[in-house]
């Protein structure tokens, strides 16, 4: 449980918590459904047991004596069995069994799509903290800078116009502040179905340790690898899906073959005799319909289920390869941003304020380099955070 878990989740942690959501539990469900649909497949038609009571005289009566012995009353018990032709049993257990392979495919993919948004919630909250932070700092060295300005502005040193564009840019650092702290709460909110609030909020004064994922390997491409596709739960939701349909069909074919229902009776008739038997069988009478109407249907049924396992197939081959470029131009941008980018935009930084300390350079320039300095940090985090996602 959450309350379980340390001050600081990690990412283990989270999809583990994500495997037992309530999304997944309640797919679960489905599948115990699917096993009951199994079990009611699995067996042959009931016996029926019938009695009845023939050959009451009206006209001249029943006779004296108990109603079960000596009255003229045709006494019957039976019993009835339909016999089922055409293997339809074993065609709608398949079918069924098919289902259940499909419900539990689905189970898997449920759980791998709340393994997903925890995931991309865990990172979003790792990249709020980490924003915060580094907002929290720019924030207080632009608070400084504007003191600082103000000082210089009252020696004389300074004009008042760029003391005040000193004080406005620390106002706006501390209005990016309160917002970093707002979309910290977000994050936490969006993460908490998965981990306790409690351990969400200790965390906030922990230092960001972010998981370090696999690369993908250069040059690997994951076009025509069918062993990883046909793995995928929608892949193999689709393709059960697809059998059992086919089962359905040859179930619905075996519906040409006719099931004649036997039965046999014992009577007890006295006056007549108090042992008989009787044998009869029914069979249904197709003359003008062949089940085209089912059939027709479990056709139809399966052309669909036919191209939805195509679709899916086609979707899932675009939808890895989307992926495996996503992660690697992700992975390449949060390295050129963290190698070079953020590098020349410190020494940009560091430049200007010694321009700036000197005289050889305006307020102007110094405030636009700041600003630069900031928006690239916080643009290196956003990729630090999409390459994790990806």
């Amino acid at each position: 449980s959450g309350s379980a878990m340390a001050a600081a989740p990690t990412l283990r942690d989270v999809l583990a918590a994500a495997r037992a959501a309530l999304e997944v539990r309640q797919a679960q469900q489905g599948e115990r459904g699917a096993e009951g649909d199994v079990l009611s497949a699995d067996h042959a038609p009931l016996p029926t047991l019938s009695g009845k009571l023939s050959q009451i005289d009206l006209q001249n009566g029943v006779g004296a004596g108990d109603p079960l012995g000596r009255k003229r009353i045709d006494k019957s018990i039976g019993i009835d069995w339909t016999w089922e032709r055409g293997d339809k049993r074993r065609h709608r257990t398949t079918a069924a069994e098919r289902l259940l392979a499909a419900a539990r495919a689905d189970t898997a993919e449920t759980a791998l799509q709340q393994m997903l948004s925890a995931q991309a919630a865990y990172f979003d909250w790792l990249g709020a903290r980490e924003r915060l932070r580094l907002l929290r700092e720019m924030a207080t060295l632009a608070s400084e800078a504007g003191t600082t300005a103000n000082r210089r502005r009252d020696a004389g040193d300074l004009s008042a116009q760029d003391a005040l564009r000193a004080t406005i840019d620390g106002e706006r650092a501390a209005l990016d502040l309160q917002a970093a702290q707002t979309d910290l709460a977000r994050t936490e909110l969006a993460l908490s179905p998965w981990v306790a609030r409690a351990a969400l909020l200790d965390a906030r004064s922990e230092r960001v340790q972010w998981p370090q994922p696999p690369a993908p390997a250069p040059g690997t491409t994951l076009a025509g690898d069918d062993e990883a596709i046909a793995a995928r739960g929608d892949v193999r939701a689709a393709q059960a899906r697809l059998d059992a349909a086919r089962a359905a069909l040859d179930g619905a074919l075996a519906l040409r073959k006719v099931d004649p229902t036997w039965g046999v009776s014992y009577d007890h008739y006295p006056g007549v005799s108090t042992r008989l038997i009787e044998l009869r069988v029914q069979i249904p009478l197709t003359f003008g319909y062949r089940y085209e109407g089912e059939i027709a249907r479990a056709q139809a049924d399966l052309s669909h289920a036919e191209l939805a396992a195509e679709r899916t197939q086609r979707d899932a081959r675009i939808d890895r390869e989307r992926l495996l470029a996503e992660a690697r131009s992700a992975r390449d941008r949060a390295r050129r941003f963290g190698a070079d980018i953020v590098e020349h935009a410190a020494t940009v930084l560091r430049q200007a304020e010694f321009a700036f300390a000197r005289g050889a350079m305006p307020l102007t320039d110094l405030l636009d380099a700041r600003r630069t300095w900031r928006s690239t940090q916080l643009d290196a985090l956003a990729a630090e955070v999409d390459a994790a996602k990806a």
